[in-house]
């Protein structure tokens, strides 16, 4: 089975007091195990990332690093989530590269850095909600506002930070490269914390500062290599209905009929469960056949066979 493979941040920092490096390769070499059971199955898979800790991380050590002296560099939010496609694609691939050859399994790992099309017309643009970076107060932000072209909003009595849109993705622009490691029985990494996101104009591409779902991306992704199924694994087994309530309820396969009735119920939350319901949905309804599931990490396995997560289909 062609399996694009999305992972949640539970699979990269499982403990979120230890943002370390060390810890992050640590998670990886657990993550990996997973990972290389599906390949041993005989799948073929193709992973995507989430980077919301570590965009952050990277951010707010460049903002201090320029509070600490103004002749630091600033980068701009697109050049650091390339940073994070690099960083964390290379504890990826070096612990999937480690589990495969101690497994004896002759397959090779590529991380492509992936710059993803969005328009620049997306309503996200209009009002940017992803906050990222350091706190800072009014002042400052103003400063900024001011200096810098951001945009900033208080955030929850803490004080201002940056915010930037989340548009949606479409299209892949090394999606040809992608297909092709993928043809050729490779293991490929790409589309790191939704992709770079960037825009056409003038000919050119240009990045921009926005941040883009990952499993929106992911679920893109799966379209353009034709993959059966698209797996989002989260820091829960299932999808649950009625979530934290006496009443909670565990799905483990739903229809899109369904999806769109949970949805106007409001039973998905914004920002967690529902971009992965969404990007499920959206995969299920572009061709015969194709299947999405939602489990847990340490359940992947069990979830392709059908005894754990929520599986999501057409009818």
């Amino acid at each position: 089975m062609k399996i694009v493979l999305a992972l949640g941040g539970n699979a990269l920092q499982s403990n979120p007091k230890d943002k370390s490096a060390e810890s992050q390769l640590k998670t990886c070499k657990d993550t990996a195990k997973s990972i290389v059971d599906l390949i041993e199955e005989g799948h073929s898979i193709s992973i995507v990332h989430g980077n919301g800790p570590q965009v952050g991380q990277i951010v707010a050590t460049i903002e201090d690093a320029i509070k600490y002296n103004d002749k630091n560099i600033l980068f701009p939010f697109d050049v650091c989530g390339s940073f994070t496609q690099g960083y964390i694609g290379y504890h990826l691939q070096n612990a999937i590269s480690e589990e495969l050859n101690y497994r004896k399994i002759d397959k090779p790992v590529a991380t492509v850095i992936t710059q993803v099309l969005v328009d620049e017309n997306d309503g996200g643009f209009k009002n940017p909600t992803k906050p990222i970076g350091s706190f800072y107060s009014k002042e400052e932000a103003e400063k900024l506002e001011k200096s810098q072209g951001y945009i900033m909003k208080e955030d929850a009595g803490r004080g201002y930070r940056r915010v930037v849109a989340s548009p949606r993705p479409l299209d892949i622009i090394e999606k040809e490269t992608i297909k092709d490691l993928v043809k050729n029985e490779k293991v490929v990494i790409s589309c790191g914390g939704g992709g770079i996101p960037v825009i056409r104009k003038n000919n050119t591409i240009q990045g921009v500062a926005a941040v883009i779902d990952k499993d929106f991306a992911a679920e893109r992704l799966a379209e353009i290599l034709d993959a059966d199924c698209l797996l989002i694994l989260t820091a829960v087994e299932s999808v649950c209905i009625d979530y934290n309530k006496e009443t909670e309820k565990k799905l483990t396969s739903i229809t899109i009929k369904e999806v769109n009735k949970y949805i106007e119920e409001g039973q998905f939350a914004p920002g967690s469960m529902l971009p992965k319901i969404e990007a499920c949905k959206k995969f299920v309804q572009f061709g015969d056949n194709k299947i999405a599931i939602i489990s847990s990490l340490s359940k992947a396995n069990e979830a392709l066979k059908g005894v754990s997560g929520t599986k999501i289909i057409k009818e």
